[in-house]
């Protein structure tokens, strides 16, 4: 078993596992993506990274490639401040009021 093309397949996996934490954590897609829920419509975010690899020194050109797909889990809760409900009803989006 060749544990180094182990080791990087397990790379890559961490990789795609912090690439789909840092979106799911990210205020600003959170913010676009619930703009986009507020307007009436279903957003999907689904990001697909190619990560191409070779080996330092390799005088054969042999490239390594991953294919990664990066869907965030669930969508993040929208926490909107004062000042971003007056900005969306000046725009006329009607803004539910949490109790």
């Amino acid at each position: 078993m060749d544990t180094t093309g182990e080791d990087v397949k397990r790379m890559v996996q961490e990789i795609s596992s912090t690439l789909q934490r840092t979106l799911s954590e990210s205020p600003q897609i959170s913010h676009c993506l619930n703009r986009i829920r507020v307007e009436g419509y279903e957003v999907s975010l689904v990001l697909e990274a190619t990560i191409g690899l070779s080996k330092t020194g390799n005088k054969e050109g042999e490239v390594a490639t991953f294919d990664v797909r990066v869907e965030p889990p669930q969508p993040v809760a929208l926490k909107m401040t004062p000042l971003d409900k007056k900005f969306l009803r000046s725009l006329k989006i009607t803004v539910d009021e949490e109790e």
